[in-house]
């Protein structure tokens, strides 16, 4: 995969969506971290004990996780459209594959020119019905069935950018994939937070054990190392990464999928269901996809690991040099 990104988009291609990327990381461990801090402080309050139990960390960590999905979905597709785009190696445009004409441009991607073939053949097909209309077959070509030509959504590549994302497929695709991103931050949070509650925890109490006398409270065991804090959080977000990426899998999945207005439309009109289990259709998880839930577990691990080490090490360090 590394040398395929490589051949078809040079080094910057490991690269695109960067941006996007920064934007969302940003945003969404921004909400994580805010929200956790808030709730676990309003746990807290009132005890003697200055210290989160398990299961609150988890249940603040999976509310945490809800407001993560909400404000980083945007950028995520972003994210995602960009790296598509370079990674598949495919033109950004099918304009030089179809014939240019003088008719107009479909309102809902710019830049975006019918084929001609396929307009007229439908031209034919009208011609039997009673003409009310003065210009009825140039009408019908900014209609959006008639933007590819085709009868073909178009590709990934051919979506450039923020305005042609909105203006084909609807200001609604920017959280289309909200369901399978909630469901994974969700999950990825509360384990990622319970579990590093628990295993700081533990070295307290490992800590306290050692000590004569006892201590009266965990806290006053004294303070855990830095880098055994970090390699928790690392060893953390490696388990939620595990537990969570059936559902990273469904989002990119989402992410990848042009799905233009007018069939959003005619899926709600006609009361198209999801298919799949229930559980499928709440998390947004295609059928098709179950035998491909897994695939790239090993990355996302060692990504989300070694993130949660160098977040939290480079938190403490801040912490403790500059303040």
């Amino acid at each position: 995969m590394l040398d395929k990104v490589r051949s078809v988009s040079g080094i910057s291609g490991l690269y695109s969506g960067l941006g996007w990327s920064t934007i969302a990381r940003i945003s969404g461990m921004g909400a994580r971290f805010g929200i956790y801090e808030l709730l676990t402080a309003f746990c807290k309050d009132g005890r003697e004990d200055n210290y989160v139990y398990v299961n609150e960390a988890l249940l603040a960590g999976i509310a945490a996780g809800a407001i993560e999905a909400l404000v980083s979905t945007p950028f995520e597709l972003f994210k995602v459209r960009s790296q598509a785009s370079l990674a598949l190696g495919l033109p950004t445009s099918r304009s030089a594959r179809v014939v240019q004409s003088t008719t107009p441009v479909s309102k809902l991607l710019r830049g975006y020119t019918p084929e001609k073939k396929v307009l007229e053949h439908s031209a034919e097909l009208l011609s039997a019905l009673p003409a009310k209309h003065y210009n009825m077959v140039e009408g019908l070509r900014n209609y959006p069935w008639m933007m590819t030509g085709s009868r073909r959504p178009p590709l990934v590549t051919d979506l450039k950018g923020p305005l042609d994302i909105i203006s084909l497929e609807g200001w609604w695709s920017l959280w289309r994939s909200l369901r399978s991103t909630m469901a994974r931050d969700s999950i990825f949070c509360g384990v990622f937070f319970s579990s590093w509650q628990y295993f700081h925890l533990s070295i307290l109490n490992q800590n306290s054990a050692h000590m004569d006398p006892p201590p009266r409270d965990i806290e006053d065991s004294g303070p855990v190392p830095p880098l055994m804090v970090s390699l928790a959080a690392g060893f953390s977000g490696s388990v939620a990464a595990a537990a969570s990426h059936c559902f990273d899998t469904a989002k990119s999945r989402h992410d990848c999928s042009v799905l233009p207005k007018y069939i959003t439309m005619e899926w709600k009109f006609l009361g198209w269901k999801l298919p799949g289990s229930w559980p499928e259709r709440v998390t947004g998880i295609f059928p098709v996809d179950r035998i491909s839930l897994f695939h790239g577990i090993g990355l996302r691990m060692a990504r989300s690991g070694f993130s949660s080490f160098l977040i939290v090490g480079g938190y403490l360090l801040a912490v403790d040099h500059l303040f």
